[in-house]
């Protein structure tokens, strides 16, 4: 071969495109279970997380799409309370009533009160209380690595948007 001009084809298939190289995919192997909720249409991961009145996080939770919201919300809730002790009311919408986290609550000295939508008029409606925790979702997905479920474990997933709620919140406090 003449100096100076190099070989375009690899023969061993070593290319980054080449579609027979599983070992080499940029996502790898998804470790936690993925599902698809059919009432939301996602596929993949639902965040469930606590906040308070400002829309600051207090306790988040990954979870795969399939598995309602209420299976997950007392573990969610006892998790808040041991970190805030002095907690008392929350309020959730229609998706986490039921009697199974009503019992589940019965020994914890907490409130849970279900602020329902009417749909009594068609369109976008501000409901008091609801549009909180859809705000600090939006402040969430702001951050490139939360838009889409990147991680193989909801443990980072987790710790992501930890990372992103302490970002928020030390630029509020630098330009205040």
């Amino acid at each position: 071969m003449p100096q100076g001009v190099r070989s375009r084809a690899r023969s061993d298939g070593s290319h980054h495109r080449y579609p027979g190289c599983e070992s080499d995919r940029k996502r790898g192997v998804s470790i936690d279970p993925v599902g698809y909720d059919a009432g939301k249409k996602t596929k993949g991961i639902k965040r469930n997380a606590i906040v308070d009145t400002e829309g600051h996080l207090l306790s988040i939770e990954v979870i795969a799409a399939n598995r309602q919201d209420r299976d997950c919300a007392a573990r969610l809730i006892k998790e808040a309370l041991r970190k805030y002790p002095r907690l008392h009311k929350f309020f959730a919408d229609g998706a986490y009533a039921g009697p199974k986290l009503a019992a589940e609550l019965v020994a914890e000295p907490v409130e849970v009160e279900i602020v329902k939508r009417t749909d009594k008029d068609g369109g976008f409606k501000v409901i008091r209380r609801r549009w909180v925790i859809e705000r600090t979702f939006s402040w969430l997905r702001r951050n490139r690595r939360l838009m889409a479920h990147y991680e193989a474990l909801a443990m980072t997933a987790v710790r992501f948007a930890k990372l992103a709620m302490i970002s928020l919140m030390l630029k509020r406090l630098t330009q205040a």
